[in-house]
């Protein structure tokens, strides 16, 4: 029951202006125009069906979960996983099968859903299934990595966009109306405020309502802003998706030869708190995957980079990073190696304990010797041209070619050079 006086209580900005109608939320169209998958469930007046509410913090999971429920003439049950335990859930269910045995629905929404363990999760599954409940689940991780298969199985996952520029205006503008009065930045400070959201509508409003509170007839710029409301920090979670999401961006960037998304990438994951020697190591197996012998010199850069920040520290060995990154991102790309490495380690799986050819064996004994190791062998150095052209595969395999270098920077000289050889070996038979 409400207090008499709970009308007259403050309320947060995102409180007061939070939609009365899935009309009215902002930067979801793609989900709930009459068009989009939530939209067509609502409006065909068919039931709704349970969900997983994927999205960042602030893009309106529980707001949308609240009008579904209202929407839908659903008791709306809301829940979250980190102060709930086994013994909330079953007086969840239990209520959830009273009101349906008096006809009413619920629509039971658990915030941060990810945080239940396995076996919680597998609780929700008979609940669901009979229609004792419509699940509406948020979560702000991947429901792939961090649900059970089997609960996926049974929600259609709805994932929520960061709200864009365009829609963190249209929350300026609401707050502006409800405030009845033009927020105190000028156009500068205006759109440094919806950057500092990154996509985060709460944090936004959050930001507002203290900019309100600035004395009348001041106005802030951009500078002024940042000693009254903070920047929000990025979502970066290092054990989680963000990471490999990031990490991801990163190594195509430099794979693709585009050293300003490269930097624009490493700086991200360094805002986000990631480890420089783990930006190192990725930096480092670009070079041999995707740069390797078209420019041997990458991979030098990259070590001699991850020692220069082992050395130096933070911020100055991040310098040394960045020299590498773009170093790695500009050189010309093959991966003619690794290709070539992959080809080779296949065949020796496929082939077993192919014996080499017994002319490049060692004989250290007589017996080895009378069994024909080492005979015929011809010691290279000793050869016209120091090239013998013998063959140093195995007798049953044949002759192979794995390496095919592309005519890109230095293998264009390491093509010259196998050309050569191939035709030495060629010319001695």
């Amino acid at each position: 029951m409400s207090s008499l006086f709970e009308d007259q209580a403050p309320r947060p900005l995102a409180d007061s202006l939070r939609p009365q109608s899935l009309e009215d939320v902002i930067g979801q169209d793609h989900l709930l125009a009459e068009d989009g998958p939530i939209g067509r469930m609502v409006r065909s007046g068919g039931r709704l069906t349970s969900m997983i509410l994927w999205g960042p913090p602030g893009c309106g999971k529980t707001t949308v979960a609240r009008l579904l429920a209202d929407k839908t003439d659903l008791y709306f049950e809301p829940l979250s996983a980190i102060f709930s335990g086994v013994a909330d859930l079953k007086k969840v269910f239990k209520d959830a099968k009273s009101r349906r045995e008096a006809g009413q629905g619920t629509l039971l929404f658990i915030d941060e859903i990810h945080r239940f363990n396995r076996a919680q999760q597998d609780g929700f599954l008979p609940f669901v299934e009979d229609g004792t409940v419509v699940l509406v689940g948020a979560t702000t991780e991947n429901p792939s990595f961090e649900l059970n298969a089997a609960l996926m199985s049974r929600c259609r996952v709805m994932v929520l966009n960061r709200l864009s520029d365009e829609a963190l205006e249209g929350l300026l503008g609401r707050a502006e109306s409800e405030k009845k009065r033009a927020l105190p930045v000028n156009d500068e400070a205006r759109s440094a405020l919806r950057a500092m959201a990154d996509g985060d509508g709460r944090y936004l409003l959050n930001m507002v309502e203290a900019v309100y509170e600035i004395p009348d007839g001041d106005i802030l710029d951009s500078q002024t802003l940042t000693q009254v409301v903070q920047k929000r920090m990025p979502i970066y979670d290092k054990s989680q998706e963000g990471h490999y999401n990031l990490i991801s961006a990163f190594q195509k960037s430099l794979r693709g030869s585009d050293a300003d998304a490269a930097l624009y990438w490493f700086a991200r994951m360094l805002d986000g708190g990631e480890d420089p020697k783990y930006i190192a190591r990725r930096l480092l197996i670009t070079s041999v995957e995707d740069v390797g012998t078209a420019d041997p010199n990458a991979m030098t850069q990259a070590l001699q980079a991850w020692e220069s920040y082992e050395r130096l520290g933070s911020p100055q060995g991040e310098y040394a990073l960045a020299q590498a990154v773009v170093y790695v991102a500009t050189a010309p790309k093959s991966n003619a190696s690794y290709v070539s490495y992959k080809a080779a380690r296949d065949v020796a799986k496929r082939t077993g304990s192919l014996m080499p050819p017994k002319h490049i064996l060692n004989a250290p004994t007589k017996m080895m010797k009378d069994i024909g190791y080492g005979e015929g062998y011809q010691y290279d150095h000793d050869a016209e041209g120091g090239f013998s052209g013998q063959d140093f595969f195995p007798e049953e395999l044949g002759r192979m070619e794995f390496y095919q270098p592309k005519d890109k920077g230095f293998e264009r000289e390491l093509a010259k050079r196998q050309a050569y050889w191939a035709k030495l070996r060629k010319e001695k038979g």
